[in-house]
């Protein structure tokens, strides 16, 4: 696709929203919130956009930008392991092309900001400033960009700075201001073909903020804003608007896969702060918080938990008594976390057979002989210890006799690829997504969910400009998007991708490319960023 001397600004704009829905971009239209999204959602083809197992932001943003599904891009939650050890997955954990790479292969220049899971950037033709799960101060593309943006716009920030209630919707919206400035900023020195832009806080506000409508308004209106701006300023060829994932309201109950597990004897548990290693890290922050959350010397009160945790006087008794009586809150903004360590009841993975390290990869890990350092699963037992964990939670039913999953099975019957064996052992979809499935212990299998609002399957995809055919946009799938890209620059379509272009773009041939290399992998270990995935509930 050619620019034209009509138009001053991208061939194509990709605008990222995510968690975005119709239901929650319909709420924000009906109020008035939103006119800038409004209209382009009424002016061209829209409708939903079916995401992947696991729908969740770390590993549905990779499979948009690539085409292609967790079993080839090898990343299939905010986590990696190694053995019984983690880390947050960063652009290294990514395997295959990124679609901005597949263009800058072909002469076209690209701008990306703040899309997840980019970080350290990749060189290619054009500029990138990374999204979640990079450190604060990331590695951008070209080297130096983040100052240059810095001194053009003022001070940027991939997180939200905030210091109180108060305080946290201005910086939900300074950080969506200076999100457009940057993005601006690119566009004008880099002039790319495709620009990309994608907005997190259409997704934190529900996690960080249940149920608050002011703080949702503040944040859809904040992006139109920035939206209205950079249209103002530009007139691309095409506007392409998507979402990772849907989000909306848990309607049922909380379900605690591991608790379940510990009944039927596959997973044992233990307290004092070392059955997680060094999960607890990030733990600490599940429930209670306290300026000395970074400390892990045990002191006496610590010890005095540990003990107490040992007779069953665990931290999620504690927790669920001061929730009954409205405490829970004030009393653990000023509990160090050591403590909630001390006197939590964890899973002891090296000690079991079966367990849920991580509840956004939708999946249960077996702790197998020779592939984990302390396997209970001989190999030759693999398959039938699996296919009892399938029976298991296959039958689940809620309290009130309702599916628990809509569906369960090994992870070959949803994931493809040389990195399958990356994901989970067997893999859980939960029914209408309706029911909240979570990694930490709490004594009981089902329980009134602490998150009011999750993720859901289907999300948004709307598409403006004369680049784009009429009508509707049928089963589209988020694999479909960087084929639809490909097509709209008429690139050849890489054969690895999963998806096909949508029908409102010409077809384009598909061609085999060389074998990506992204170089070795590296860790991510900063604690800014495991803190960041906690508060949203993620860790």
């Amino acid at each position: 696709m050619e620019g034209s001397a009509e138009t001053s600004g991208p061939d194509l704009l990709l605008v990222g929203l995510d968690g975005c829905c119709h239901p929650i971009l319909e709420a924000q239209l009906d109020t008035g919130t939103t006119p800038t999204i409004d209209r382009l959602v009424r002016t061209g083809p829209d409708g939903p956009l079916e995401s992947q197992i696991p729908p969740w932001t770390a590993s549905a943003w990779p499979s948009l930008y690539t085409g292609t599904n967790p079993g080839k891009h090898g990343v299939f939650d905010f986590l990696t392991f190694d053995g019984y050890d983690w880390d947050v997955v960063n652009a290294t954990h990514v395997r295959t092309r990124p679609v901005w790479e597949l263009l800058s292969e072909h002469g076209h220049t690209s701008v990306v900001v703040n899309v997840p899971v980019t970080h350290p950037a990749r060189p290619f033709d054009g500029a990138l400033i990374p999204g979640l799960t990079a450190p604060e101060d990331p590695h951008c593309h070209p080297d130096g960009l983040l100052a240059d943006v810095e001194e053009a716009i003022g001070p940027y920030h991939i997180y939200p700075q905030s210091w109180d209630d108060v305080d946290g919707i201005a910086a939900y919206e300074r950080t969506i201001r200076r999100r457009g400035g940057a993005f601006r900023y690119l566009l004008d020195r880099f002039d790319p073909a495709f620009a990309f832009v994608q907005f997190q806080l259409t997704d934190s506000v529900f996690h960080e903020r249940p149920d608050d409508e002011d703080a949702v308004a503040a944040v859809y209106r904040a992006v139109d804003r920035e939206l209205e701006r950079t249209l103002d300023e530009y007139t691309p060829e095409a506007v392409l608007l998507v979402s990772d994932h849907g989000m909306g309201p848990v309607r049922d109950v909380e379900v605690r896969v591991n608790d379940i597990l510990r009944t039927r004897g596959v997973l044992e548990t233990r307290q004092g702060g070392e059955g997680m290693p060094t999960w607890s890290r990030a733990f600490e922050n599940d429930f209670l918080e306290g300026e000395d959350a970074g400390e892990h010397d045990p002191g006496p009160l610590e010890r005095a938990v540990e003990l107490a945790a040992r007779v069953g006087i665990t931290t999620q008794r504690v927790a669920g008594a001061l929730d009954r009586v409205g405490l829970a809150e004030p009393i653990g903004r000023h509990v160090p976390g050591d403590l909630v360590r001390a006197g939590s009841e964890q899973v002891d993975f090296p000690n079991s057979i079966a367990y849920v390290r991580s509840k956004s990869e939708l999946g249960v890990r077996l702790n197998v002989e020779g592939r984990e350092p302390n396997g209970r699963v001989p190999p030759d037992d693999y398959e039938r210890v699996r296919a009892e964990v399938v029976d298991v939670l296959d039958g689940l039913t809620t309290p009130t006799g309702d599916d628990v999953f809509e569906r369960v099975g090994p992870r070959e019957d949803f994931f493809a690829g040389p990195h399958v064996e990356n994901g989970p052992d067997v893999v859980t979809v939960p029914r209408d997504f309706d029911t909240a499935i979570v990694a930490r212990v709490a004594g009981e299998p089902y329980g009134e969910p602490i998150e009011p609002w999750n993720h859901e399957r289907t999300g948004i995809v709307s598409a403006t400009g004369d680049a784009f055919a009429s009508g509707s946009i049928p089963d589209a799938h988020l694999f479909d998007v960087a084929p639809t890209i490909c097509a709209l620059f008429g690139v050849p379509i890489d054969e690895t991708m999963d998806g096909a272009p949508l029908p409102i773009v010409d077809e384009t041939e598909t061609a085999t490319y060389p074998a990506y290399d992204p170089g070795p992998t590296t860790r991510t270990d900063d604690r800014a960023v495991e803190d960041r995935l906690s508060d949203l509930g993620y860790l």
